[in-house]
């Protein structure tokens, strides 16, 4: 979006800034703008100059010898251009003086080109006159410019005026960043309107008289709207006796100063509308449409229609289309049809001003594969209420111009009317989210600026249909800040209890789960959440396992991704599989992966998403070491105590006497275990591999960071050693449980230190031998108090036919 600083000022007309004054303001109130051109950047001592003589040059055949009269001097000018005439008025750059660029149309230098007088062929010149392109500006945008010369200014400029002055080009053209929330700024009115508001000054809407002869349009045309979803509003009116010519000299200068060539003043008038309110607007010649009739509905499945740009278009029921009484004329909000273009010859044509629905028009414009300054509008979704003001200015303009004559009355097809948004005023609440002091005045006075009423009566702040953006308290508070100042807000913290910053308590376990896995000498291994149902033969899963019930993708990339993972051992053991096959030794991978669980299938509603701290190694560690990993990783986010590793672990891809449920609390944590040969053989797995899964959803109700500094103990400790033969089906599990809950409250530590199986063990028993460590933190314990406890301890092991080794 670009708009000229001298266009602004026509709306408000008390600006006076510099424009880098203006462009950090601008910014620092929420119009951000990218930069800006000085159109007269280098254009120094440039007049205008009447051409009073011409004689060849006598050395030379393609030069001439022009003396130029520049106001308060006659001065002697030697030229190649052929363009030339006597009384011509053209731009003369005066000895000293600068002009932005050469006559070859290529890049500007950087500091202009000084123009200084000399001799050409033995004759002193003592000036230059200039072509557009020395001027800076690019001949595409001057209808009247010829393609090699001299530019021709009007006959009625004075001589010795400020040339740059009477071509527009004391000017500032500024680059703006646009959010698509603020389709009201896609309009110099909108940016306009900012700008009051940023430097306090009074804006002043373009005056629009009222227009049409005593004629009624009805008589003319009629418009039957048959999709007021796609369109919410269709405005026309007709004008007659066009009489087409060059649109004056400010409403082109406007024009370039956008990017917009001027073309006519019809054409000219449509596309100055639409810079102006950022509503696009569109003239058909009344004469070509059939019946006198408008209508508006969508196009046909495989119709073909032909735009202006003479390209032959496919439709489909979704493209809205502008229809006469018999054929379609224009698809909506994007191009016309070659078929109603206006020509030379119009002498009556209809003006159009719609609201389109944005989205439909993306979507339409996308599919045709043309994207035009009017579809890029209408996609941001704009205010039906700026249609009729849009029209109205037009039509204004049309008379003004002398461009034809406005017939009466107009065609106004607006079913739902769009209502202002109302959003309870509450400045406490306000400043509570801004973290600011502003009082309830200073927050009124902001809105009255931005044109955001108050209504007392329900304290209520109501904005205008064209702030589509303002809904909500947020969005209030939004436009008090800026306009406040965030350079002015104080630096605070949010009133709560995140103000002391962090992560989640589900985040740190990762984070202390990645931490624990690589330093214990594990790598990170990342897969997909999406598997194929191979998976599930390749784990060996029993028909009716609980990970075959997976929730199916419904435009997967390819049969290897067609579902949502219901468990993550697949890609712990490719990832393992992979490194095995390259030769790599020793291995250590992790993965902090989610799983899907449907609730039910068909899904009806979102999967149970879980995240596992998947673990697996193979090379020189075993079960235990795993077992060792795990259990690093509960003690450090705080689990100890309470933990079993129950041997019933049903995991089918396990080997099935080295496998383990991890529980805690009766709660079951994971699983651990061998990998089952099989499988092993499945993923080219050539060594025993070892896996451990953890529920993180389930681990965290247990987590406890609360840890409490204990002195150095102050009493000396009693120890005693036990040798025990186990029936081999009982677990030390089971024996540190009958330890534990029998030890008392002087029972320190116990740790087991020896397993033993041989000939001087009966046969289907063991040998398995503690150390016990008793202490009393108050006193000396005594020998007879720790007898006490190990014969308690002994007899509870007796009854499970554990018996002390002799």
């Amino acid at each position: 979006m670009d708009t000229a600083l001298s266009w602004i000022k026509a709306y408000v007309p008390d600006l006076d800034v510099t424009p880098s004054e203006y462009t950090d303001a601008m910014t620092l109130t929420g119009t951000k703008v990218e930069g800006y051109k000085e159109l007269d950047k280098n254009l120094e001592k440039i007049v205008v100059g009447e051409i009073l003589s011409i004689e060849k040059h006598p050395d030379a055949n393609k030069l001439i010898i022009c003396q130029v009269d520049v106001g308060n001097e006659k001065i002697q000018i030697v030229t190649g251009a052929s363009n030339v005439s006597v009384g011509d008025k053209v731009p003369v750059v005066l000895d000293g003086g600068k002009v932005a660029g050469g006559h070859d149309g290529g890049p500007l230098p950087e500091n202009g080109i000084k123009i200084k007088k000399g001799k050409l062929r033995g004759v002193e010149s003592f000036g230059m006159m200039c072509s557009i392109d020395e001027l800076g500006q690019d001949k595409n945008y001057f209808p009247d410019a010829p393609e090699n010369g001299i530019y021709i200014l009007p006959k009625d400029s004075k001589v010795g005026s400020d040339a740059i002055e009477l071509l527009g080009l004391r000017d500032t053209i500024f680059e703006y960043e646009i959010t698509s929330n603020r389709v009201d700024c896609y309009g110099v009115i909108g940016i306009a309107r900012e700008a009051a508001a940023t430097f306090k000054k009074k804006f002043v809407l373009p005056k629009v008289n009222q227009t049409g002869n005593s004629e009624n349009v009805a008589d003319y045309l009629s418009v039957e709207v048959r999709d007021s979803e796609l369109c919410k509003r269709y405005v026309a009116r007709v004008v007659k006796n066009i009489k087409l010519a060059p649109s004056p000299a400010w409403m082109q200068e406007r024009l370039r100063a956008v990017g917009i060539r001027p073309i006519n003043n019809i054409v000219d008038i449509t596309n100055y509308v639409m810079a102006e309110y950022g509503q696009p607007m569109h003239a058909f010649d009344y004469d070509l449409l059939e019946g006198h009739k408008i209508v508006v509905d969508r196009a046909k499945d495989g119709k073909e229609f032909e735009t202006l740009d003479g390209m032959v278009r496919k439709l489909d029921k979704d493209i809205l289309m502008i229809n006469d009484g018999k054929k379609a004329v224009a698809v909506a909000g994007i191009m016309g049809g070659e078929n109603s273009k206006i020509t030379d010859d119009v002498t009556t044509m209809v003006f159009e001003c719609a609201t389109f629905d944005g989205t439909n028009i993306r979507l339409s414009s996308k599919r045709l594969g043309l994207r035009t300054d009017s579809s890029g509008k209408f996609e941001k979704g704009l205010d039906p209420n700026n249609a009729y003001d849009a029209m109205m200015r037009a039509c204004s303009l049309v008379e003004e111009l002398g461009a034809g004559e406005v017939v009466g009355g107009c065609v106004d097809v607006y079913p739902v009317k769009a209502v202002e948004s109302r959003v309870k005023f509450e400045p406490e609440r306000i400043n509570k989210l801004l973290g600011t002091d502003i009082s309830r005045e200073d927050m009124l006075e902001i809105f009255d600026r931005i044109e955001l009423k108050y209504d007392k009566e329900t304290d209520e702040i109501v904005a205008p249909t064209f702030r589509q953006d303002i809904h909500f308290m947020a969005d209030l508070a939004e436009e008090v800040a800026r306009f406040f100042g965030y350079d002015k807000i104080p630096t605070t913290l949010p009133k709560s209890s995140a103000a002391i910053g962090g992560i989640n308590l589900k985040l740190e376990i990762e984070e202390l789960a990645r931490d624990v896995a690589k330093f214990l000498g594990f790598s990170e291994a990342m897969n997909y959440s999406f598997e194929s149902t191979k998976v599930f033969d390749k784990l060996n899963l029993s028909k009716d396992s609980r990970y075959r019930k997976a929730i199916e993708i419904s435009n997967p990339l390819g049969e290897d991704f067609k579902i949502m993972r219901t468990q993550a051992v697949n890609g712990i053991l490719n990832s393992l599989s992979t490194n095995y096959n390259r030769r790599n030794k020793d291995v250590h991978l992790f993965e902090l992966a989610n799983i899907y669980i449907p609730k039910e299938l068909p899904l009806k509603e979102l999967p149970d998403e879980r995240m596992q701290f998947v673990l697996g190694f193979y090379g020189k560690e075993n079960f235990f070491d795993m077992k060792g990993v795990v259990e690093e990783f509960l003690y450090t986010i705080g689990i100890v105590g309470k933990l079993h590793y129950d041997p019933s672990c049903k995991e089918e891809f396990l080997h099935p006497g080295r496998k383990a449920d991890i529980v805690f609390d009766g709660v079951r944590l994971g699983y651990l275990g061998e990998v089952h040969p099989l499988v092993c053989e499945n993923y080219k797995l050539g060594e025993r591999t070892y896996i451990a899964v953890l529920d993180l959803p389930n681990i965290i109700p247990f987590v406890n960071f609360d840890i409490k500094y204990t002195g150095i103990a102050k009493y000396p400790p009693i120890s005693r050693d036990i040798s025990l033969v186990v029936p081999k089906n009982i677990l030390v599990g089971e024996i540190e449980d009958i330890i534990e809950k029998n030890g008392g409250s002087n029972l320190e530590s116990f740790k087991l230190f020896d397993i033993y199986e041989g000939d001087q063990i009966e046969a289907g028993f063991k040998s398995v031998a503690y150390s016990l460590t008793f202490r009393n933190k108050e006193r000396t314990l005594l020998d007879t108090e720790v007898n006490e406890v190990m014969d308690k301890i002994l007899n509870k092991l007796e009854a499970k036919n554990i018996k002390i080794r002799s």
